[in-house]
């Protein structure tokens, strides 16, 4: 069994990451390369269920999709911005809407990062480790 890859400085080891994704061949890609890179990762597949999640769950980071039945990605992260419990929480919209106005509105409604599909993984992982140390 290989030991776990080494957490780059400024980083929380083992930081647990809340994946908000409908789609499960994207859910399945994102639980497998973040936790390959040494994150503990939950998946809700809306924003529903996002909510119900935090009730119990504690996440370092969100990864929320903006196209999501039930309640989307936008009014998600509205309703945790509301929150005083999890506004501070990070998020990431990973989304297929690439026009301006979207990429505004998600970044207004207080995204940390705004990443189209199809997207790179290194580039998300990047990411991913700049909102979790802040920078």
């Amino acid at each position: 069994m290989s030991a776990p890859p080494p957490v780059p400085p400024g980083e929380k080891p083992g930081a647990h990451i809340l994946v908000l994704e409908d789609e499960p061949a994207v859910q399945v890609l994102l639980r497998k390369q973040l936790a390959s890179h040494g994150f503990k990762v939950s998946v809700a597949s809306d924003g529903l269920d996002g909510l119900m999640k935090l009730e119990t769950l504690k996440p370092d980071l969100m990864i929320c999709d903006v196209m999501m039945p039930n309640l989307d990605g936008i009014e998600f992260v509205k309703a945790i911005k509301a929150n005083n419990l999890t506004q501070k929480i990070p998020v990431i919209f990973l989304t297929a809407k690439t026009d301006p106005r979207s990429m505004i509105e998600g970044i207004n409604v207080g995204a940390r990062f705004y990443v189209t599909k199809p997207f790179q993984i290194d580039d998300l992982l990047s990411k991913v480790r700049r909102a979790l140390s802040g920078k």
